[in-house]
């Protein structure tokens, strides 16, 4: 491993995939083996697969690429990325390049807190039954950390209880119990869904209800992750648009995503684009974190943008982010996953915290890069540069004349299945004469 490392790697984009995995394994500091399970390709061998899930046929591979440039609260780092998006990767590491002389980004994170919900039904007498429960908080609570184990003596464990009574549902009354409870470096929805089960009994003999539902919520909002970043609109330039004009058009485009949720909705899928791609090279639960991403942005009853971008009176154009981000860096695939693994290595993540703040960092840097696009020459151009190629692979281009065939599908402007069909039955019948 390189001393003192730096994630600016100028020239990335242009080497071959070999030489560009000896460029971050030098970096990272990965071993012969990690190399080699890297160059393997699927990386997870198919009878390990067939043990994660049930029906298991093979495996399903992802691209995993490299975002170079981030700065996160000082630390250089190099972002794995597994997604077959084109345009992401390189999207994430021109973001991140731009801001990396205004500092990178910052971020923080809240204590990784999740949320066990118990649904009690049948209670004769709603108010009655949440003060006795209140009262016996302190059993309850030393209930949870007896069947929490281990998480206790890393210094998590039951914080809280919280109680909703829900006067009217379509079945009637209920009364909600929420159980707040430390999950430290775990994602935490095994230990939840485990607590709730365990202290069932105890609050349905405290309600003299019925414990229906007993099971963690994804929206995890007590277990928040914010990035924030800034710097100065004049460095902006490009697309024949001076850096202020840029940055004004992309406060605009940020603007209509607070107030329209039809916008929003692709506002925030772009940040999630980059989001999602750590988790899942980080073996976590996308789906988990997409869930809560969603619900915390329609949290007062519509459906807004996750992040937000402002001008300052001294031209300096600041983004901030804040979304629920519960993810584990022990447990789940991030231990049985060999290439989850080696990206959490990669990463050089200490905790499930720092994990989650450097997601928050991406999304942010994500979400510039694409509000940047729209604001200069669009957002086609760069992404059809890229799909370019996959039409060029899904016409049946030999891997050796793929960029041929997308170089000349740019040139022509026509990025098309059958015009790429086209030029592969030329190439072939020029080949075969």
């Amino acid at each position: 491993m390189i001393a003192n490392p730096s994630s600016r790697l100028p020239g990335l984009h242009r080497l071959d995939p070999a030489e560009r995995l000896e460029r971050v394994a030098e970096v990272a500091g990965l071993s012969d083996a990690e190399r080699g399970l890297l160059a393997e390709g699927a990386g997870l061998d198919p009878l390990l697969a067939g043990q994660m899930i049930e029906n298991s046929i093979g495996v399903f591979g992802l691209p995993l690429g490299i975002a170079p440039n981030f700065i996160v609260n000082g630390r250089e780092l190099l972002v794995p990325l597994a997604i077959e998006e084109p345009s992401v990767v390189a999207a994430l590491g021109n973001a991140a390049r731009i801001f990396r002389d205004a500092g990178g980004f910052r971020a923080d994170s809240d204590e990784p807190v999740m949320i066990g919900q118990l649904q009690l039904l049948d209670v004769a007498d709603l108010e009655t039954a949440r003060t006795g429960i209140l009262r016996a908080r302190d059993e309850i609570l030393a209930r949870a950390d007896a069947l929490a184990g281990s998480i206790v003596a890393r210094g998590g464990g039951a914080r809280d209880l919280d109680l909703r009574v829900i006067p009217q549902s379509p079945v009637g009354p209920m009364l909600l119990v929420h159980i707040f409870i430390d999950c430290r470096d775990a994602m935490g929805a095994n230990l939840v869904n485990s607590v709730c089960e365990g202290i069932a009994p105890l609050l349905e003999s405290l309600s003299g209800g019925r414990a229906n539902l007993r099971i963690l919520s994804n929206l995890s909002d007590r277990r928040r992750a914010r990035a924030y970043c800034a710097l100065p609109a004049a460095e902006l330039d490009g697309g024949g648009l001076d850096g202020l004009a840029i940055a004004k058009r992309l406060t605009e485009a940020s603007a209509l995503a607070e107030v329209d949720p039809w916008r929003a909705a692709t506002h925030n899928k772009g940040i999630m684009n980059g989001i999602d791609a750590v988790a899942i090279a980080a073996g976590n639960d996308w789906r988990a974190i997409e869930a809560g991403a969603h619900a915390w942005a329609a949290r007062d009853g519509s459906y807004r943008a996750l992040s937000r971008w402002w001008l300052d009176e001294n031209e300096i154009l600041h983004g901030s982010l804040e979304l629920p981000l519960a993810v584990g860096t022990v447990g789940g695939a991030t231990r049985v996953h060999p290439l989850a693994a080696i990206a959490l290595k990669i990463l050089g993540v200490s905790s499930a915290r720092d994990l989650a703040e450097i997601m928050a960092a991406v999304g942010l840097a994500q979400n510039f890069a694409a509000l940047r696009a729209l604001a200069t020459e669009g957002i086609q151009r760069g992404h059809m540069n890229l799909h370019a190629r996959q039409l060029a692979l899904a016409a049946g281009a030999p891997q050796e004349h793929v960029g041929e065939i997308a170089g000349t599908l740019v040139a022509c402007g026509d990025i098309r299945l059958q015009r790429a069909q086209e030029l592969v039955a030329a190439m072939e019948e020029r080949n075969s004469r």
